[in-house]
């Protein structure tokens, strides 16, 4: 846990401050401009996880002019969702900027804008759904995408990435007064896609928000999701899921910006590791702010390594700047197979192939139930199978299971 440093000014000694910045190594200061932001060189708090030798130049100067790629939607009859003009002014409604040179490359670069809309005080009947299947990962490309969830209104969008792609995007999550939003994002990407994206949430008050981040395919995966609350009351949930396989990188980095009063906030991510050189990194990083008075919050990681040879990197961090709340806190396990679990399954003629497989569905479980989208619950059921398939000896179960 630490306390961030500030920076006052003043118009003159009588003045009184009149702005206070946060100054801290986890929040660069954002820009548009590409040029305001150092070209990433790995040493860098933000980068030195991230092997930058595989992002294709995504951080350097790689063209982002690719269009390898397909958008089809199933919308909820009571929600508006199209693909408009860049210069649209929904665009930067959220009050997002970007903090990173990937970020503002995509913000420059970006040449159309899907956006998503729920009329105020409308329910959507049924999930949105809006896939993006790259056909080609040689030419990069970039995106922005705008969701937008009106005063008192209630929906589900799912965003579904799959095939092959460079893919460099933003997404603006913004919720008016009293809306209730539930976002998922799935990341099934093919093994040689690169995806690096930033999801901003603007919450409004009294506003609902749960955000979710599966990611299982891919070779590097790098997502950036970030919340700021535009009133008070507002409530947030952010759960995250990720299987890395031999080689692949799944990099999930989470800000919680408690910068007004009496919010909440909830941050559960879970992941598992199998094969040579899987990575997964997962920085959570929560600021209560002065003006966050009577807020409460909570972030946790946890970590499940199947085999020898898997990298988990995980870190909390809470910064606080007032001690009137009603609660913080953080935690982060990474480890192999519980063994009394194991043992207690086998002890009642379990065979162990299978008591290792019950364990990790165990893991998984609660992460995937409270999705609250059944479709994609199952989904996220199979795809997990399907993983622990490739897991020695797990195979002859599943196969077992289906004869």
């Amino acid at each position: 846990m630490t306390a961030p440093t500030t920076t006052t000014t003043s118009a003159g000694p009588l003045a009184g401050p009149v702005e206070t910045r946060v100054v801290s190594h986890l929040h660069p200061e954002g820009s548009f401009d590409p040029a305001d932001h150092e070209v990433p060189r790995g040493l860098e708090e933000i980068w030195r996880f991230t092997p930058l030798k595989r992002l294709r130049d995504l951080h350097k100067d790689a063209p982002l002019d690719g269009h390898d790629y397909e958008v089809s939607i199933d919308a909820a009859p009571e929600v508006r969702a199209e693909s408009v003009d860049i210069d649209d002014p929904v665009r930067g409604s959220s009050t997002y900027k970007p903090v990173d040179r990937i970020s503002a490359r995509a913000w420059e670069a970006s040449d159309r804008l899907f956006k998503v809309t729920v009329p105020a005080e409308a329910v959507a009947s049924q999930p949105t759904w809006v896939t993006f299947r790259g056909t080609g990962s040689e030419k990069a490309g970039a995106g922005h995408v705008v969701i937008t969830a009106e005063a008192f209104s209630k929906a589900t969008v799912v965003i579904d990435y799959v095939g092959s792609a460079t893919w460099a995007e933003n997404v603006e999550i913004v919720l008016g007064d009293g809306a209730q939003l539930t976002v998922v994002a799935v990341q099934d990407w093919d093994d040689d896609a690169v995806h690096v994206s930033h999801h901003h949430a603007h919450v409004g008050r009294d506003a609902s928000l749960k955000h979710v981040l599966v990611s299982f395919g891919g070779d590097l995966v790098r997502i950036n999701a970030s919340v700021e609350y535009a009133g008070t009351g507002g409530d947030v949930e952010m759960l995250g899921l990720y299987f890395a396989d031999a080689g692949q990188h799944l990099e999930h980095r989470l800000f919680v910006d408690h910068n007004n009063p009496k919010g909440r906030s909830k941050v559960e991510y879970k992941g598992a590791l199998q094969g040579k050189d899987a990575h997964t990194v997962w920085i959570g990083d929560v600021l209560i702010r002065k003006e966050g008075v009577g807020i409460d919050t909570y972030e946790s990681n946890d970590n499940l390594v199947l085999t020898d040879g898997a990298r988990a990197d995980s870190v909390p961090n809470l910064e606080i700047e007032t001690g009137e709340i009603e609660g913080a806190g953080h935690a982060s396990t990474t480890g192999r197979f519980d063994d009394l679990h194991l043992f207690y399954l086998q002890s009642r003629g379990i065979p162990e192939v299978e008591a290792r497989r019950l364990v990790v569905h165990g893991f998984f479980n609660d992460v995937i139930r409270r999705t609250g989208v059944p479709e994609i619950q199952d989904r996220l059921l199979q795809t997990v199978e399907a993983e622990l398939a490739k897991h020695v000896g797990v195979a002859d179960v599943v196969a077992a299971a289906e004869a």
